[in-house]
């Protein structure tokens, strides 16, 4: 990590801490070592610099969509941040074996599988290529979701701190008999990871989700 790196982390995560009151107590709760691929729900430009400040030591790499590096400054962050850049609405095989590179090394791949913002906060239908990295690879899962955080708008207005807690969840492994899989089916296995976001947040967030909470687990089994 640069010197430049080390004073921008340590700004922002100050800024941070100026605009929003932080609850990340649970991000202690990750292990120390090993792959793991973390699933977010994606609610603002904040989730990126929470995840990566205050996971740390912990190397933890995200995908960004690829629009993110024609700016200066959003192409300097990702470029601090070790972040993939991947076309969204497409196959993109580089972003892929990059993706497959992360896990490969035991680091956290950071995926945010709506691919899309959601303003209000509450869950959209995740993408299926989250389960193909996941059903590639078969390591642990974790759910990590922020609740609160799409209220900063509305509150940096008025000049008030936005409360942000991040939840986790435990994390939980694929349970599949085979790995060739049809489009139905790796649908099937998102929407199902993404009920495991689902249960940590408040009814109001659970968006897609929300009548499909009480579904049986069939892909997915949560770790002892």
């Amino acid at each position: 990590m640069t010197l430049a790196n080390r004073i921008g982390n340590f700004l922002i995560k100050g800024l941070l801490h100026i605009g929003c009151k932080l609850d990340t107590a649970e991000l202690n709760k990750l292990p120390a070592k090993g792959p793991m691929i973390i699933i977010t729900n994606h609610i603002s430009f904040l989730e990126a610099p929470i995840l990566y400040l205050f996971m740390q030591p912990r190397r933890t790499i995200a995908l960004g969509k690829t629009e993110l590096w024609e700016s200066f400054a959003t192409r300097t962050l990702m470029n601090w941040w070790e972040c993939i850049p991947v076309k969204r609405g497409e196959a993109d095989r580089k972003a892929l074996k990059e993706c497959f590179a992360v896990l490969d090394k035991g680091d956290f791949l950071c995926i945010a599988p709506e691919g899309t913002r959601s303003p209000e906060g509450t869950l959209q239908r995740g993408h299926a290529g989250t389960s193909f990295i996941a059903i590639k690879k078969q390591v642990p899962i974790l759910p990590v979701v922020h609740i609160g955080i799409e209220n900063f708008p509305k509150n940096i207005k008025k000049l008030k701190r936005t409360p942000v807690s991040i939840r986790t969840g435990k994390p939980f492994i694929l349970t599949l008999e085979k790995q060739r899989l049809n489009a139905v089916e790796r649908q099937d296995i998102t929407d199902e990871m993404m009920r495991r976001m689902a249960v940590l947040l408040p009814k109001k967030n659970q968006g897609y989700y929300a009548d499909k909470i009480d579904l049986p687990w069939k892909y997915t089994r949560e770790m002892t």
